[in-house]
């Protein structure tokens, strides 16, 4: 079994074989060129897939919100345009004449870690991923639960600020403007007399108490998000991707404030950190291609 696996972002779209074993035989990537829209998007795939031969499937993990019976990119963020409504399936069946599998980042990603990665052994959790926004999935009873229209998981848009900062979905408050990496950066960046990125925080954040502050005040607002969350569905675990989270002060932290603000009955919920990094969708796709899910 080989199958070519695609991870579209908003930045990049990696991708690799995968064979039988679940081993990536040479991971790639390719800029997006996101701006230029759905269509573009579709060619590169095509593009990409004539570099390969005897390839069985094709596994695409894309952002947007999708229906994974379809292939159809039910709603997509102005990121990247005119995505919203493309038929990514057909249109890639047509052209390559190779069975393939569509199915939202966050959820390909929730469906790696359950079978390769953190979420091993848990027949239910919830992933959150932190980054420019944040992405979350619900895995329950061992299949990523999707709603009735295919988009359940929008865990970055649960309001945590009643009335607060505007956000890309036209409300206001949301989660994601808070406690999301790029929340992180523009505090950071306001007290900052030079730019800083994720790395440079943390390498300066020991040494420097007004950056410290904004980090933990930053947590705080994760914290104050998996509260609403573990809540709601009262899961064993929660795992937290995204590059940020391979910072450890970040997990130690959660793991320490967040108990004590827990009713006592919540308090077994474990945090963990994603283990695949960005291998997670490329694998939860091709699991999910390799099973007929």
């Amino acid at each position: 079994m080989r199958i070519l696996a695609l991870d579209i972002g908003g930045t990049d779209i990696k991708y690799g074989i995968i064979n039988e074993s679940f081993d990536i035989l040479g991971a790639h990537k390719t800029p997006t060129n996101a701006h230029l829209g759905g269509a573009h998007i579709i060619d590169t795939i095509i593009d990409i897939s004539k570099n390969y031969t005897n390839i069985d499937k094709i596994a695409i993990s894309t952002a947007g919100q999708v229906d994974s019976h379809s292939g159809v990119i039910v709603y997509a963020t102005d990121t990247i345009p005119n995505y919203t409504g493309t038929r990514l399936k057909e249109a890639v069946e047509k052209e390559t004449g190779i069975l393939t599998v569509v199915e939202n980042d966050v959820n390909s990603a929730a469906y790696g870690e359950a079978h390769f990665g953190a979420g091993k052994g848990y027949d239910s959790f919830i992933c959150l991923t932190y980054g420019t926004g944040i992405g979350g999935a619900i895995f329950l009873n061992g299949d990523v639960f999707k709603g009735s229209g295919f988009s359940a998981g929008e865990m970055g848009h649960i309001i945590t600020h009643a009335g607060g900062k505007a956000c890309t979905c036209g409300g206001n408050g949301c989660y994601e403007q808070y406690a999301s990496t790029s929340a992180l950066l523009r505090a950071v960046n306001e007290i900052s007399p030079t730019p800083l990125d994720s790395f440079e925080i943390f390498s300066k954040m020991n040494s420097d108490e007004q950056i410290k502050s904004a980090v933990d005040s930053w947590i705080d607002e994760i914290i104050i998000g998996l509260i609403s969350i573990i809540y709601t569905f009262n899961p064993p675990l929660i795992i937290l991707g995204g590059g940020i989270m391979n910072e450890e002060y970040i997990i130690n932290s959660i793991n320490e404030r967040l108990p004590s603000r827990l009713m006592e009955s919540f308090r077994n919920v474990k945090i963990k950190r994603a283990t695949l990094g960005n291998k997670a969708s490329m694998l939860g796709a091709s699991y999910k291609a390799v099973n007929n899910m």
